[in-house]
């Protein structure tokens, strides 16, 4: 009669432990594409991510460097102050997307230029992500919003 309900136990255990596993299979799985890291410009040229890997850049659009090209293509460089990252996009951008805004991107690396597939600006007047104005702070670039 013990042996039985050990044998309960332990069959019980192992489903338990199986489920375990593969629910923790499923979730990466569907995470893999979902995560990106926030890089500043200055990481980025630092240490230049593979040409493969999806990550987001921000900071402010460097003064001057806005360009619409043809059709939907533009083109302008990404600053945190202490480096300048050529980003390229093409697609419509956000209303309050401009020269001296914050801004984050989403894309890849390659020769030297940020592929965006996606472009974030800030959603008000003050709003900056904590990432940018964190990257801003390190190079000591940072101002703070009036108001």
């Amino acid at each position: 009669m013990k042996s039985l309900k050990k044998q309960r136990r332990i069959q019980l255990i192992a489903v338990a432990v199986v489920a375990l596993i593969g629910s923790t299979a499923l979730i990466g799985y569907g995470m893999r594409d979902g995560i990106n890291f926030f890089r500043a410009p200055s990481q980025v040229l630092a240490d230049p991510p593979a040409p493969t890997e999806v990550f987001r850049i921000g900071g402010l659009v460097e003064e001057g460097t806005l360009e619409r090209g043809q059709g939907e293509q533009i083109r302008f460089s990404v600053t945190d102050g202490g480096a300048s990252v050529a980003v390229v996009y093409t697609g419509v951008l956000p209303d309050l997307f401009g020269e001296n805004e914050g801004m984050v991107g989403t894309g890849r690396y390659i020769n030297n230029v940020f592929e965006a597939t996606e472009i974030l600006a800030k959603h008000d007047e003050t709003y900056m992500p904590k990432e940018v104005v964190d990257a801003l702070k390190e190079q000591g670039v940072y101002v703070a919003p009036e108001g």
